[in-house]
């Protein structure tokens, strides 16, 4: 968790921001503590930054597009810089995932595994770099009219702490791609692989001042880089609620925003599927990196005549869930933060307290740490679709299972959010597949599967307050570049 620096000064390793390829302290000397959320421990630091430090940053970055090499560099050389952070990545593979799951709380194997995706992203984007084309336009005789796709210029992304690593490598891979330049302002609560990408993507060979991370909170960092009148498009994932203060900050200068704010994704398991292929995936999608997912498989809806064995089976491989110290490697982690926790918490509480059916609880392995932020795994039976538990993101290990009778109901209650981001159908049936899918309002929909090895290449992003644009795949290069017009008269 990042808290304000003691007055004795900072624990552990004192790490620094970068703007424009230099490491940089703020220029108020402010700094945030990093607390390991498997222990509660203070282990790193790095700067507070505010609204001169973002200034700082975002001019780096203008005067790298404006007036440096990388906007004016072939496609292709920008490419060949992308997939040399790749392989920089995998080089230093062991000592990002360590860091990556240290800082986050993560078990060791998924921090191994965000690597392993963070390396899939610069990869592709670097491939993808010079497979963007224009077109041309059928107009009048004695003209050609073409498009060109071409960078809006200095981009913001602001990150989440649930995977820090890949999900800037989702933006920095895609605007890169596409020739822009970059401010990155990863959460307080999880700057640290960000930090080093960025010293890494110096190694790749990208000028200076292209890729700029100024770490601090949110509400002073943050704040000033999404309004900031030199910034030409802005992106992030998080709340809802942080969310629309982005959008109304960037609108101020009339800049485009991509947001990914969230979901409460349901599952939907009929009574034809195969059941055995379904409950281990059903599981992982909500206990994976403790819940704390945006696309968390956070709802189960079952067909009524099977929906005790499934709920019986569910019950039993939740009870036997341990949550742990990072290193541990068990079946999760710790929560980001205490106050996270008491999130959780307090709408369990809540929805017990209403009546809500309690079906398994996991564990907390003997022996963790007292200072982490531990969450043991919950399973909730059949829930009122109009509860809270049901209706808002938890964003933790909880589970909640709800009984339908026909397609038609399925349908209501998967649609029955004001979130839209990913769904999940379980059935043999080829034409209820085909149905299912097209009429649940989701950005991503798995038939038979939910979610699938990083889905690099998969355009992602939501309807509704899962907001709107799309990252990932080739999509997201349209979301990091616009269309330019320009007509020719002949003669």
């Amino acid at each position: 968790m990042g808290v304000p620096q003691s007055a004795a000064g900072p624990a552990g390793e004192a790490f620094l921001q970068w703007i424009d390829g230099r490491q940089v302290d703020a220029v108020s000397g402010a700094r945030i503590e990093v607390a390991c959320p498997s222990n509660g421990h203070v282990f790193a630091s790095f700067p507070a930054s505010g609204a001169e430090d973002v200034d700082r940053a975002v001019r780096s970055a203008r005067h790298a597009f404006d007036e440096g090499p990388w906007g004016r560099m072939p496609a292709y050389e920008r490419g060949r810089r992308l997939t040399a952070l790749s392989r920089l990545v995998e080089l230093h593979g062991d000592e990002l995932a360590a860091l990556e799951s240290r800082d986050t709380g993560k078990p060791a194997r998924q921090g191994r595994a965000d690597v392993t995706a963070t390396i899939r992203y610069y990869e592709f984007y670097g491939g993808a770099a010079d497979k963007v084309h224009g077109d041309t336009i059928p107009f009048l005789d004695g003209y050609t009219a073409l498009t060109l796709r071409e960078p809006h210029g200095v981009v913001a992304g602001i990150i989440p702490w649930n995977y820090p690593l890949q999900i800037l490598a989702r933006v920095l891979g895609a605007a890169l791609a596409m020739g822009n330049t970059l401010v990155i302002k990863p959460a307080e609560d999880a700057s640290l692989t960000a930090l080093r990408m960025a010293e890494l993507a110096l190694e790749a060979d990208i000028p200076p001042g292209v890729v700029n991370v100024v770490t601090g909170y949110g509400r002073e960092a943050g704040a000033a880089l999404a309004g900031h009148p030199l910034v030409d498009y802005v992106t992030f994932t998080g709340s809802p609620a942080t969310g629309t203060a982005i959008q109304k900050a960037a609108a101020g200068n009339n800049r485009g925003v991509t947001m990914e704010l969230g979901g409460k994704s349901p599952q939907i398991v009929f009574a034809d599927a195969d059941l055995e292929a379904a409950i281990p995936v059903l599981v992982n999608a909500i206990i994976q990196n403790g819940g704390q997912t945006c696309s968390a498989g956070s709802r189960v809806l079952i067909e009524r005549s099977v929906f005790d064995c499934v709920a019986s089976e569910l019950a039993e491989r939740f009870s036997a869930l341990v949550a742990g110290p990072h290193d541990a490697d068990l079946d999760l982690g710790a929560l980001i933060n205490e106050r996270q926790r008491s999130r959780v918490a307090a709408m369990v509480a809540a929805a017990e307290e209403a009546g809500t059916p309690v079906l398994a609880r996991g564990s907390i392995a003997k022996g963790a740490p007292d200072g982490g932020y531990y969450f043991a795994p919950l399973l909730f039976g059949a829930t009122d679709p109009r509860a809270e538990i049901a209706q808002e993101e938890v964003f933790g290990p909880v589970l909640t299972l709800f009984p339908f009778e026909d397609e038609a109901e399925a349908v209501r209650l998967a649609n029955g959010t004001d979130y839209g981001l990913v769904a999940g159908i379980w059935t043999r049936d080829g034409a209820r597949q085909h149905r299912l899918a097209k009429r649940v309002r989701a950005g991503q929909v798995f038939v038979n599967a939910y979610g699938a090895g990083g889905g690099v290449e998969l355009p992602f992003g939501g309807f509704r307050r899962s907001g709107h644009g799309r990252e990932k795949g080739l999509e997201a290069l349209h979301d990091m570049s616009a269309t330019k017009t320009v007509v020719f008269r002949h003669g």
